[in-house]
């Protein structure tokens, strides 16, 4: 993005939009960090919290040459003339699957698009993810094909050389799939005296914030979390995953997410550091939706003998490499 914006113009050239604010937040950060000396001008479209809130009406327009932002906020920024698209040379989704698809924010995301396309139909659109299932692959070739001009490049890498191998690192995430489940683990994690915090999406947002803070900076070791944080976050020393609750279709509940699933394991692994994913099973249902994951990748996961043998789970991350 950084090498298609002109400093010298002081409007909104570049646009990635994000499904979470948790998401947007750190995609500034790397921002900031690759264009901490081009000068170049960003800013974040994200829901503001209580202490900091300001009406869009008395907003001033937007003049940051690079937007990060979630759908809606950016789509309100749009629609209240605040944010214009008369200059946008580039726009990209991240999590674009999520972004696009029925159960996700595919609404806000096309308006979006329909606004650019009225004002600079040249504009290159860019669409990134580690899943693309084949309702959202059609929708995004047909929406891109239909609406901008000019040609187009799809580039999809197979699932099966998507790499669940690659789960590797050093502190712990535990994904739940209820807020009910975290705080119930939660209690008990820091009766055992382990230092945890929990995140989820009741939360308020400076709350959030402050919690993946503190994880990142180290001041706590476990993070229990719903699927709030199973995309695009990038945590270098995260080593362990635990799937307290495999992740399953809300109205099928036999029916395994599987690409929630591949992004939550890849939370680990990253950056080509060492790690290992354990998942929970407690019950038959719990057998069936692996074997569900198991036959929708196209490999086994390894199973450890004996739950209540240490010298089992040792062997585990031995071979794992975290020890």
């Amino acid at each position: 993005m950084l090498s298609r914006v002109d400093p010298k113009l002081t409007a909104p050239q570049a646009l990635c939009i994000c499904p979470t604010r948790e998401l947007a937040i750190q995609n500034m950060e790397v921002l900031k960090k690759m264009g901490n000396y081009t000068g170049i001008t960003s800013e974040c479209a994200i829901p503001m919290d209580s202490s900091n809130y300001v009406p869009i009406s008395k907003r001033a327009p937007v003049t940051a040459q690079v937007v990060i932002g979630t759908p809606g906020t950016i789509n309100k920024w749009v629609t209240a003339k605040k944010l214009s698209t008369n200059y946008l040379k580039i726009l990209v989704f991240d999590e674009a699957d999520h972004m696009l698809a029925e159960s996700g924010f595919k609404d806000d995301s096309v308006r979006i698009m329909k606004a650019i396309v009225r004002c600079n139909p040249d504009c290159q659109v860019l669409l990134f993810s580690a899943t693309f299932d084949d309702a959202v692959r059609a929708f995004v070739s047909k929406i891109v094909k239909d609406l901008f001009k000019g040609d187009y490049n799809q580039m999809f890498v197979n699932k099966e050389d998507l790499s669940l191998e690659s789960v590797k690192q050093y502190k712990t995430i535990i994904f739940v799939r209820t807020r009910n489940s975290a705080s119930t683990l939660h209690k008990t994690i820091a009766h055992d005296g382990y230092e945890v915090t929990t995140i989820q999406g009741a939360l308020r947002q400076e709350d959030r914030d402050k919690i993946v803070k503190e994880f990142k900076d180290g001041l706590t070791q476990v993070l229990i979390s719903t699927d709030l944080l199973a995309r695009g976050f990038d945590q270098s020393q995260v080593n362990l995953v635990v799937n307290f609750d495999l992740p399953v279709k809300h109205e099928f509940p036999s029916e395994p997410e599987c690409e929630v699933y591949l992004h939550q394991v890849g939370r680990a692994g990253r950056f080509g550091r060492k790690g290992a994913v354990f998942n929970l099973l407690c019950n038959d249902r719990d057998d069936m939706v692996m074997s569900k994951i198991e036959r929708h990748f196209n490999m086994e996961v390894a199973e450890v003998p004996s739950w209540r043998s240490n010298e089992d789970f040792e062997a585990a991350l031995k071979k794992a490499g975290l020890i």
